[in-house]
C-alpha cells in the first residue's frame, strides 16, 4: 500500500512464470469479493489517462496497473473488508484470487469509487 494525501494506492502486478513471451494490452479486471466469492461494491472504474499500450513480458518480468481510491476513513463512504481482490488479466476469463490483508474498502456512498490504470512494464512506481 503506498497512502497520500486521502488516498490509497495498490500496484497489481503481474509477472509472466511461462517459458515463453507473452504480452498484455489494457487494462486489468478486478473484483473485491468476500470469503464466499460474492463481489463488494460495483466494478472498478478506468482512470483516464495514457492510452492503452501493448506490454511485452519476457518470462520473468511484470506489467503492474495501479489500482487506488479515497481513503474510506476520510470520504465517509460505506465499507467492507474483503477477503480477496480477483484480479482477470486483459482478455482472459478466469481471475487470479489475491488474498486481501488491506482492511476496509469503499463499496458505496459518497467517494466510494475505485480506479484502474493501464499496465505498464515493471512492477509498480
Amino acid at each position: 500500500m503506498d497512502p497520500g494525501a486521502g488516498q490509497r494506492n495498490f500496484p497489481v502486478v503481474l509477472t509472466n512464470t511461462s517459458g515463453r513471451t507473452c504480452t498484455v494490452h489494457g487494462y486489468p479486471g478486478a473484483a473485491f469479493v468476500d470469503a464466499s466469492g460474492r463481489q463488494l461494491g460495483p466494478d472498478p472504474q478506468r482512470s483516464p489517462g495514457p492510452s492503452p499500450g501493448t506490454v511485452t513480458l519476457a518470462p520473468g518480468d511484470s506489467a503492474w496497473a495501479g489500482l487506488s481510491y479515497s481513503s474510506p476513513e476520510i470520504s465517509g463512504a460505506r465499507t467492507a473488508t474483503p477477503a480477496a481482490l480477483l484480479v482477470t488479466p486483459p482478455d482472459e476469463r478466469d481471475p487470479l484470487r489475491v488474498p486481501w490483508t488491506a482492511g476496509e474498502v469503499p463499496v458505496g456512498g459518497n467517494a466510494s469509487s475505485v480506479r484502474l490504470t493501464v499496465f505498464s512494464a515493471g512492477s509498480g512506481p
